[in-house]
């Protein structure tokens, strides 16, 4: 069997996913049946086109593509989205017209069980009861309500980044991580600016991604405010104390008892207690 995956998506919204495909040749847009987790067998798209399993994934247990989808298995799947888009307006409106202060963001339908889960946001706490009976005789199905948060809302609805790509929540995040004001502030950004604010609305989830490497940097630092001092080659060693860091560059900047500040190199700089740590 051939050691390949494709990447399937089995709704519209949902993160896409790795499959082993065996000797199956298959192509981005290919509507395919696959394994789940449950033991049973479910249909979905090929998002991402054939490539070789990492060398260092070669252990991890994939689900398989098990074959290609028949014609009425790709009608059916392309005729369920159309439903839950259209039961999604239908949602909307009969919450509107209750006068209920919701966003509808998806619907999930689950074919001949009929059964539907409406998806939705608000600021505040709603009785949605009365909701439940109007949608279960709009749709002809049993409806269950689920109220998500704001980063969930952003992941089901995507979009595009400040960086120009997919939000990482709609690509390839499987949870989300709790994100801090801690880890701004340990990479020395401005905590007024609007820019550490995601599409959501919330703190952006790539503050995760640097904060470890920025920690283990600041290890090697002095703290603000400590007496140093610094080599000024044949002048000798000046006294001052440290006034800010510059992270990255491996740098302080420190101010002198003249007045006067320059950025010196980690390596010019001594200080008491200075941590023995290896460079990275």
């Amino acid at each position: 069997m051939g050691d390949f995956l494709v990447g399937v998506r089995l709704r519209a919204t949902a993160l896409t996913d790795d499959y082993r495909i065996g000797d199956l040749e298959l192509h981005v847009g290919d509507v395919v049946v696959v394994e789940t987790p449950t033991s049973e067998t479910a249909v979905g798209e090929v998002r991402r086109a054939k490539r070789d399993v990492p060398e260092s994934k070669k252990d991890r247990a994939y689900r398989r593509v098990l074959r290609m989808a028949t014609e009425p298995e790709v009608r059916e799947f392309r005729d369920r989205r159309t439903r839950e888009e259209r039961a999604i307006v239908t949602c909307q409106r009969v919450a509107r017209d209750r006068g209920l202060q919701l966003k509808v963001v998806d619907v999930e339908m689950y074919g001949a069980a009929r059964r539907a889960t409406v998806y939705f946001s608000a600021e505040e706490r709603v009785d949605f009861r009365e909701l439940v009976r109007d949608l279960a005789r709009e749709l002809h199905a049993r409806v269950e309500m689920r109220q998500i948060g704001a980063r969930d809302t952003t992941k089901l609805m995507d979009g595009i980044g400040p960086c120009g790509r997919q939000l990482c929540c709609s690509s390839h995040l499987k949870k989300f991580d709790p994100i801090s004001v801690k880890m701004a502030k340990g990479q020395d950004m401005p905590l007024t600016d609007s820019r550490l604010l995601g599409n959501c609305g919330r703190l952006k989830c790539c503050l995760l991604y640097e904060f470890s490497t920025y920690e283990q940097l600041r290890k090697h630092l002095p703290k603000v405010g400590t007496a140093c001092q610094a080599d000024c080659g044949g002048q000798g060693c000046m006294t001052g104390k440290v006034r800010s860091l510059r992270v990255l560059k491996q740098t302080v900047v420190v101010g002198f008892q003249d007045g006067t500040e320059a950025e010196v190199p980690l390596e010019a700089l001594t200080w008491e207690g200075r941590p023995h740590i290896q460079p990275l």
